[in-house]
């Protein structure tokens, strides 16, 4: 008998073995599937069950029988297909927006005290202590054509006439960035604060630029957080409705404005149901693109 093969006979309790351990993992494991049964149950009932319910209308027609003109009806009327173009490119140009407002932003928090950053995370947090309709009709206040800022623009000399603020996608994309900044800023500080600052000192004291510091070891460092909150933003913006529909003023059409027409329209939910599967299998497509950038990205830089 080798030593290690001693150490590892003294340090086993009596009539151990491998087999014994093998038993005793699957044990454990049907007993973590027995506790946490009750929770897959909920689950399995309160997000399931409603997929499968709407699955199930948008394939039957009136008559219960299985159709797929629900479908071939979004493919072929080119109103649907323009609608979702333009909820995925608002929802794009609203992630973008975020991205260039949040991620300074969420740096500058990460560089400060504790104290300090959660002082001014406040101002990050407090538009949720609001109600998404009340910013949005503060918005349309705003930006409508004798608004605040039409006014103040026209009284600095900077405008002749009032602009064209809201009822278009600008506004849409103002309105929509403010409520969405949050769920971008709030990962990706955690992520940065989680970074350690000595790796940024070692890798000044290399001989490293700042500029170079920053994009080699602390950009990858903060993709994490960065994909987590581009991933949560965009499928939020995915499912908006009432930003778009008071800021857009009917010409920025969303998804979700047009499952509720659908509903109000055709005497059954079959149409609607259709695009709310549709929507959420592209939503699932980004989610799983998502995870492979990340996992690329976590291959390159280890």
């Amino acid at each position: 008998m080798t030593l290690a093969a001693g150490f590892e006979a003294a340090a086993a309790p009596p009539g151990l073995n491998a087999a014994g351990l093998a038993a005793d993992e699957r044990a454990e494991r049907r007993m973590l599937l027995l506790l946490c049964s009750p929770g897959m149950l909920i689950a399995l009932v309160i997000l399931f069950l409603p997929i499968g319910w709407l699955f199930w209308f948008s394939v039957i027609d009136q008559a219960g029988s299985f159709t797929t003109e629900n479908y071939a009806r979004i493919w072929r009327e080119g109103a649907y297909v323009a609608i979702f173009l333009t909820t995925f490119e608002v929802s794009l140009l609203v992630t973008a927006v975020c991205v260039l407002l949040g991620y300074p932003l969420a740096y500058c928090l990460s560089q400060l005290s504790a104290r300090a950053a959660g002082v001014l995370l406040l101002g990050v947090v407090v538009p949720f202590w609001t109600s998404l309709l009340v910013r949005t009709y503060a918005w349309l206040v705003l930006l409508q054509r004798k608004g605040l800022v039409n006014d103040l623009l026209i009284g600095l000399g900077v405008l002749d006439r009032p602009a064209m603020l809201s009822y278009n996608t600008l506004g849409v994309t103002i309105g929509m960035t403010h409520i969405m900044l949050p769920f971008l800023v709030l990962p990706l500080y955690v992520s940065m604060r989680a970074i350690d600052p000595t790796l940024m000192k070692a890798a000044a004291s290399l001989g490293g630029r700042p500029a170079a510091v920053f994009r080699d070891v602390f950009f990858p460092l903060s993709l994490p957080g960065l994909v987590a909150g581009l991933v949560l933003t965009f499928i939020l913006c995915l499912g908006f409705y009432i930003t778009p529909a008071i800021l857009g003023g009917g010409r920025v059409q969303f998804i979700a404005q047009r499952i509720y027409a659908s509903v109000n329209l055709f005497p059954t939910w079959g149409p609607a149901s259709a695009l709310g599967v549709v929507l959420l299998v592209l939503t699932i497509t980004v989610l799983l693109l998502a995870q492979a950038l990340l996992k690329r990205w976590r291959r390159r830089f280890g």
